[in-house]
């Protein structure tokens, strides 16, 4: 390769390429490297064709025979997967650096640039781009809120990122000998990318730009979503195996044995699981039981959502009927119901408490997860009304919670909306320390019919003011308490009505707004007319703010 490009010096970059069946997004792909700002002399793409049977194979010898002094293609056999492919492109890359990219995804115009300049800045070994999916493709955001020139695994969102879609130095990778896995269908980069950055003196993260973007086809036909349960069980098992033998028991391997049990096993006992075959089922059930059996932690299993918790261990004990139970259940009707137990709340999904299942409560336990969305989705409107006694009036409520036990709910009318950071979960955690107002008037609970909540009767009198008042429940669970805006749509309102005294009288209604949440408005029917003096001053101020 060196006697190919005599007079040249190395390139700062090989990008690796392996290519099978991917047009016509290759295009894209090869014009996004070629056109990068890191400039075509200190550029170098070595693409695989694994034996493409579609154009892929003309496209890569159109862009080399354009692009010769950049672009090396090469063309063998198909081998199956991607590591094969990647392995012989690593052979012959001449750069500083190696970056990986899927021959159907693209870059952003200064990706390269940008990812050499931070790895030349602060001496990394492995920088990590911000990454989006298109066309409905999802990817971990969490990593990059924020460009951060030394990360580890167990400090960061690290090891929900093992694509090897990353800048590598190459003298780490020839150090170290890191190559792909040829035997596994799926996962091959984990293995490569998780001793890249146990080995790795330093790892950085460009956050700031948009430097991959990762592509879904319109067929759905990526690798990832094509394998079979079992083809992902046994890699994933592989890659957890790999795993262990290279990090000692600890929180370095927790932190990354936990991506497996959140993601690839999680995914083993999703909404396809109960319809599977009752053989395929014990098979995947006996494999997430060996892995947990060996790695499931009290530190991985506390840090997983409850949600994943109960069906991993669920499917470690053998409970395939329970866990049809709570997959189909959830689909159906949304997430069980909470339990109340002073400063402690599970989630009643089956086997919760089953002698002959024999699982802790700690695997339905509420631990450090927020919960507020869950509460929102099981909150609901039963019925509103007035009731008018005399010059006062009084709204009333009954709305069920999806919450079993003490929960010390109560409505209150509060002012203002509700933070931003709420809008997406429909409801919101208190801070520690949070003071509220003793509740209006009378509230009481009972359980809901089905025992699978609770109904909060609420009657609040009006104050004789102008406001509009959001209608939420409040309720304390596992120590801490949740503000739950009433939701109204779709559910009747009460009219509105007129009352107070005669001389002064008010209107009172009961509104959904835009977000779909029960606000209480009331307003004086009459208000007295503004002075002269006063409807003068007002003017003029709003002509000085026009200014």
């Amino acid at each position: 390769m060196a006697a190919e490009r005599q007079g040249r010096t190395a390139p700062d970059v090989s990008v690796i390429v392996a290519v099978y069946n991917t047009m016509p997004y290759l295009t894209e792909c090869l014009n996004s490297l070629v056109g990068q700002s890191i400039g075509r002399k200190r550029l170098e793409i070595v693409a695989v064709d694994d034996g493409s049977t579609d154009d892929s194979g003309a496209e890569l010898d159109r862009f080399a025979e354009r692009y010769p002094d950049t672009v090396k293609v090469i063309h063998q056999e198909n081998s199956g997967g991607p590591a094969a492919p990647s392995n012989r492109a690593l052979d012959v890359a001449t750069g500083r650096y190696v970056y990986f990219i899927g021959s159907d995804d693209y870059l952003g115009e200064e990706a390269l640039e940008r990812m050499v300049a931070c790895a030349d800045q602060h001496g990394s070994d492995v920088v990590v781009g911000k990454m989006v999916g298109t066309n409905g493709r999802y990817v971990h955001q969490a990593l990059y809120k924020k460009s951060d020139p030394d990360i580890g695994l167990t400090d960061s969102a690290l090891p929900f990122t093992l694509a090897n879609t990353k800048l590598f130095r190459r003298e780490l990778v020839e150090r170290h000998k890191l190559r792909f896995p040829e035997n596994l269908p799926v996962g091959s980069d984990q293995p490569f990318t998780i001793e890249a950055c146990v080995r790795a003196r330093k790892i950085s993260v460009v956050a700031d730009y948009t430097c991959y973007y990762a592509v879904k086809r319109g067929d759905a036909s990526n690798i990832t979503y094509r394998a079979d349960h079992l083809a992902r069980l046994r890699c994933t098992a592989e890659i957890m195996d790999f795993t262990a033998g290279l990090l000692e028991a600890g929180p370095e391997r927790d932190a990354v044995l936990r991506r497996h049990f959140t993601w690839e096993l999680a995914k083993l006992v999703q909404d396809d699981f109960p319809a599977l075959d009752r053989e395929l089922q014990r098979d995947i059930c006996a494999g997430i039981a060996r892995l947990a059996d060996a790695y499931f932690t009290d530190g991985i299993r506390d840090a997983m959502d409850v949600k994943r918790r109960v069906r991993v261990c669920l499917a470690r004990a053998g409970a395939i009927d329970e866990l049809c139970e709570a997959i189909t259940s959830e689909k159906q009707h949304g997430a069980p119901p909470f339990v109340a137990e002073g400063d402690r709340a599970y989630a009643r999904y089956p086997g919760f408490r089953d002698s002959l299942i024999g699982l802790p409560d700690r695997c339905y336990e509420l631990v450090g997860e927020a919960v507020p969305g869950r509460l929102a989705q099981g909150t609901e409107l039963l019925a509103s009304a007035w009731q008018q006694e005399g010059e006062g009036i009084t709204y009333t409520a009954s709305v069920r919670v999806p919450v079993v036990g003490d929960t010390g709910a109560v409505l209150r009318l509060a002012r203002g909306a509700m933070p931003k950071s709420a809008d997406k979960a429909g409801a919101r955690k208190l801070p520690a320390g949070h003071s509220l107002p003793e509740p209006v008037g009378d509230h009481t609970t009972e359980p809901a019919e089905d025992g699978a909540g609770t109904v909060l009767h609420a009657r609040v009198p009006l104050q004789r003011t102008d406001a509009k008042l959001g209608a939420r429940v409040y309720l304390r669970l596992a120590g801490t308490t949740y503000e739950i805006p009433v939701p109204g749509k779709d559910r009747p309102m009460p009219l509105s009505r007129r009352w107070g005294g005669l001389d002064d009288p008010y209107r009172a209604a009961a509104l959904v707004n835009d977000k779909g949440r029960v606000v209480v408005a009331t307003a004086r029917m009459y208000p007295p007319k503004k002075s002269l003096a006063s409807r003068v001053k007002t003017t003029l101020v709003r002509g000085l703010k026009r200014k």
